[in-house]
């Protein structure tokens, strides 16, 4: 994560990096997956939405289509074409935390229905990056690294950004990581870069 940029520059270098040819066509090693990073400090998230916006309205402008899925927005849409939406809203109040994690857990399966679900939006969406946000909206029912992990044989053809509300580290004892929030370190994945650490 570089805290040093302003959103200014966050904005320029996400716009020159998904704009380039080479980012574009996932020009890299064959044993390498196109997915990237974005972190970002969880204090700054309404700016890092509407840079978000910002970013769609410059790539668009580019002629760069993007198909955006906001992981929030999924469940609930989910939930609602299962007609159990309203019944989960009145069950929240009355079953302990643990019971209403185990309950969405159960019908918000990242395997069984989320990527499914994502792959079918991929399917009939004409686009050239995947954007994935809302994962701190979503946590602890849906993990963001289960979600990539569950990603790697679907969204392999195109470049995938994950907003990520935390930071993705790596250190050669530990590995990778995405800690969310900058305090969860359970979340071990290493197979995308952050994309600050791209060349533009």
């Amino acid at each position: 994560m570089t805290p040093q940029r302003s959103f200014a520059e966050m904005l320029k270098h996400l716009v020159a990096t998904i704009s380039n040819p080479r980012f574009l066509k996932n020009s890299q090693g064959l044993n390498d997956l196109p997915f990237y990073i974005c972190p970002y400090e969880i204090k700054d998230s309404h700016e890092i939405q509407t840079m978000h916006k910002h970013l769609r309205t410059h790539l668009a402008e580019a002629g760069i289509a993007v198909l955006d899925i906001n992981l929030y927005d999924l469940s609930v849409e989910l939930l609602q074409a299962r007609g159990i939406w309203e019944r989960v809203l009145e069950m929240e109040s009355d079953v302990s935390k643990d019971e209403f994690k185990e309950l969405l857990q159960g019908v918000l399966d990242t395997e069984q229905h989320l990527v499914p679900a994502i792959a079918e939006k991929m399917q009939s969406a004409d686009f050239q990056v995947l954007f994935i946000s809302g994962v701190g909206e979503v946590f602890p029912f849906i993990r963001s690294h289960n979600v990539l992990n569950n990603l790697q044989t679907t969204a392999k053809e195109k470049p995938t950004l994950l907003f990520f509300p935390g930071s993705y580290v790596f250190s050669p004892e530990k590995g990778a990581s995405l800690d969310l929030f900058g305090r969860l370190h359970d979340d071990k994945y290493y197979r995308a870069k952050n994309i600050f650490e791209m060349e533009a």
